[in-house]
């Protein structure tokens, strides 16, 4: 690595991951980086899913992605080639096609196989000119256990997991945090949880207020105070390729994606200074 290089932190990486679909996983993604951006860090978005909703959630069209993470996970591409900036300032992305479908067979024999993700990002930050000074790096996952996710989690400092309020909420929970304990045994053993998102919160539901219950039973202060309701701004903003917040800065939700912005900033004080 290079003095210029060294010089700059690294980055705090994220795991925005559940195996469950539905629970708001790419919209917390897209919305807490612009969240981050907007409060001054600059924040990369990795998309690991095939299906692509965070790119197109950030107004980058299917048809201009030339190369994507896919490429960076065969080697075809370096991370750095593929990284295109978003009508948010200060946040960047990492566009999926649907290439990445067929990658774990591609890359499935390789000895590092669960590292791919991990070298390319190491890579990526131990340039030169890193004039980008990228302090969070959000990664969001596809919506199962597979050797996409395995990778992000091999990479990742922390998880962040959105949570339905629904009723199997806490099975699914389950199930990825048996996932992060296996990652931490055998491929990376500091990655911590950095916390549970309740998602898709309806106040009139009194069985929502239950799920939170038992969350916040089950996970203590893992849990986040902030809670995102379920808000129409907030379904509508990516059919414009838009983050909500750049769709509705005053609605519900892009003030709760605010709000858990913040705390997500004060939890890594707390973390950096322990």
């Amino acid at each position: 690595m290079t003095d210029s290089a060294a010089q700059l932190p690294p980055p705090r990486i994220l795991v925005v991951a559940n195996q469950k679909g539905g629970v708001g996983k790419t919209t917390t993604a897209i919305n807490l980086g612009t969240a981050l951006a907007a409060i001054g860090e600059r924040v990369l978005i990795i998309d690991l899913d095939p299906q692509g909703n965070a790119s197109t959630g950030l107004g980058v069209d299917r048809k201009s992605r030339a190369s994507s993470t896919y490429d960076a996970l065969i080697g075809e591409r370096a991370l750095a080639e593929i990284i295109t900036p978003t009508s948010v300032p200060r946040l960047f992305l990492a566009p999926s096609t649907m290439d990445l479908l067929g990658v774990e067979l591609e890359i499935a024999g390789d000895a590092d196989r669960s590292h791919k993700l991990k070298n390319a990002i190491a890579t990526y930050f131990s340039r030169a000119d890193r004039a980008d000074a990228v302090t969070y790096v959000l990664i969001d996952c596809p919506p199962s256990l597979n050797l996409l996710t395995i990778n992000a989690l091999a990479a990742g400092d922390a998880v962040l997991v959105p949570l339905q309020c629904e009723f199997f909420a806490l099975e699914g929970l389950s199930q990825l945090l048996k996932t992060v304990d296996q990652v931490r045994r055998s491929l990376n053993p500091n990655l911590a949880i950095h916390g549970v998102v309740l998602t898709m919160y309806d106040p009139r539901n009194s069985f929502a207020g239950q799920v939170v219950a038992d969350v916040r039973a089950f996970m203590g202060d893992k849990v986040y105070d902030t809670v995102i309701p379920r808000n129409v701004r907030v379904s509508e903003a990516p059919s414009h390729g838009k983050p909500v917040l750049l769709y509705d800065l005053k609605c519900s939700g892009s003030q709760a994606y605010l709000k858990l912005a913040s705390e997500v900033i004060q939890r890594e004080g707390r973390w950096r200074a322990a």
